[in-house]
C-alpha cells in the first residue's frame, strides 16, 4: 500500500459548493470532512456523537442556544452530542469536521441544506 499525504489545499480546490461536507480520509468509526461554508446553516443537534469543528482558512462562529463560540484558522471546538448548535460565516469559511462515520449534516432537521453522506473527494 503506498503512503501518501492528504493535501487539505487539493481536496478543497475540487470542490465550490457550500455546506456539502466531503470526506477525505476514516479513522475507525470516525470521518474527517472538508467543507465550505458560508451563511447561516440550519438549527440542528446529533443525538449519537460529539461534532468537531476546525477552521483551516477564514473565520466562523458556532451559535448555541446558551451562547455562541468564534472560530478562526488554526482553531478548533467540539460541540458536544445532543446540544443544539447553528454554524454561520460572513465569508466563505474553509472547516474540517471530525464526526462519527454516517453523521448527516443537519441530525435530524430535514432541509434544503441537508448534504448526501458518503461523498469522497
Amino acid at each position: 500500500m503506498p503512503y501518501a499525504a492528504i493535501s487539505l489545499s487539493e481536496k478543497f480546490a475540487k470542490f465550490s459548493e457550500h455546506w456539502s461536507p466531503k470526506n477525505i480520509a476514516q479513522m475507525n468509526d470516525y470521518h474527517f470532512k472538508l467543507v465550505k461554508i458560508q451563511g447561516d446553516f440550519v438549527w440542528h443537534s446529533h443525538a449519537e456523537t460529539d461534532e468537531v469543528f476546525i477552521v483551516v482558512e477564514g473565520e466562523m462562529t458556532i451559535q448555541l442556544r446558551d451562547g455562541e463560540v468564534v472560530l478562526r484558522s488554526g482553531e478548533m471546538f467540539v460541540v458536544p452530542k445532543g446540544v443544539e448548535h447553528r454554524p454561520s460565516a460572513r465569508r466563505e469559511c474553509k472547516i474540517m469536521l471530525v464526526e462519527l462515520a454516517g453523521t448527516i449534516n443537519t441530525g435530524q432537521v430535514q432541509s434544503e441544506l441537508t448534504a448526501k453522506d458518503g461523498v469522497w473527494v
